[in-house]
């Protein structure tokens, strides 16, 4: 936490509040921060019970009173002039939202993370809702063939919001008990869909810590599935409150599709106390879930590596056995690699 404040008192720029959200710890970061907010006035903490990092960041939002709101992670760090140069930005282009990339940063390496853009990207108007909000649906055509680059524009540490983007809209973030994972997904399309200027800098400023991580696929979540669907439907009833086009729902589909494999591997996690065969009826049931089956019916493959094509067709044609060896060996290699 430290390295995080450090980095945001040593912002260049100057003028900016840091709410300081101390969600019910008792490691000693309550002390921390409170050593901090000693030492500089700017900062302001809340101690409060704790209740989720959506929680956390609605606590933030309801006292924050600057015309623009960022995130930080507190395991994160961010580069000196990121807040200048986002909000400078901001301020020459009238934009709701600025953007920028980041770094994966790990125990031994570090690897910046590829948006395969110029720089800058500007979206103006109906702009924002085709090349915004319809990528943090999901993905369609070539993008299918890039499933790490399917949640990433929808991270809320590496941009800068205008206030009022997210206050006259009213918009907070989900509960994770009720979503279970992409409340920063969930909140970016709320944000994004009150949007009328979005602008990318394809500069990485913002360092995200990786090194001790905690992911869906390392925790059994035994109500991910029924949660996930809560969380689809919501991205649906947004596409409905905004006349969203066909392929809109097609890119949900494909989020839905492509999304079999963070199911698979919550199911065989270690922490699934689970028989063997109890982890394969439930995988089983999974493929034979009726939405994901129907989602299933439209994914083209085409765009997808040979071996890609060859689980996700395991999963369209309901091969349990198969699909569930592939997980095994799907997870084998993720722990070797990480």
């Amino acid at each position: 936490m430290s390295r995080c404040m450090d980095s945001l008192l040593n912002q260049t720029l100057q003028d900016i509040e840091i709410i300081a959200v101390n969600d019910g710890s008792v490691d000693g970061s309550l002390s921390l921060l409170q050593h901090y907010a000693a030492l500089d006035t700017r900062i302001k903490v809340i101690d409060k019970e704790n209740g989720g990092v959506s929680s956390a960041r609605n606590t933030g939002l309801q006292v924050a009173r600057a015309p623009y709101i960022g995130f930080v992670d507190p395991d994160d760090w961010i580069d000196d002039t990121m807040y200048e140069t986002l909000y400078r930005e901001a301020i020459t282009h009238h934009a709701d939202i600025v953007m920028c990339t980041y770094v994966r940063e790990f125990e031994t390496h570090s690897k910046v993370k590829d948006f395969r853009l110029p720089s800058p990207v500007i979206y103006q108007g109906n702009e924002v809702k085709q090349h915004v909000v319809r990528r943090l649906i999901g993905p369609i055509h070539q993008e299918i063939g890039q499933p790490d680059m399917i949640d990433a524009w929808g991270t809320i540490w590496n941009k800068l919001y205008r206030a009022n983007c997210i206050k006259n809209g009213r918009v907070l973030f989900t509960d994770l008990q009720i979503i279970g994972t992409n409340e920063d997904t969930l909140f970016n399309l709320q944000v994004s869909c009150n949007a009328e200027t979005f602008v990318f800098i394809n500069t990485p400023f913002y360092h995200y810590w990786k090194g001790n991580e905690t992911s869906v696929t390392s925790g059994y979540k035994p109500k991910l599935i029924e949660r996930w669907f809560v969380l689809f439907d919501k991205m649906e009833d947004i596409l409905k409150s905004h006349n969203m086009e066909e392929k809109y729902y097609q890119a949900l589909d494909n989020r839905i599709s492509l999304n079999v494999l963070g199911l698979g591997l919550n199911t065989i996690s270690k922490t699934n106390n689970a028989t063997a065969l109890k982890k394969l009826l439930e995988v089983r049931a999974i493929l034979r879930n009726s939405r994901i089956q129907r989602s299933f019916k439209q994914l083209d493959t085409s765009y997808l590596p040979i071996i890609w094509k060859f689980f996700y067709g395991c999963a369209k044609y309901r091969l349990s056995v198969v699909f569930y060896t592939m997980l095994i060996t799907i997870e084998w290699l993720r722990i070797r690699v990480r």
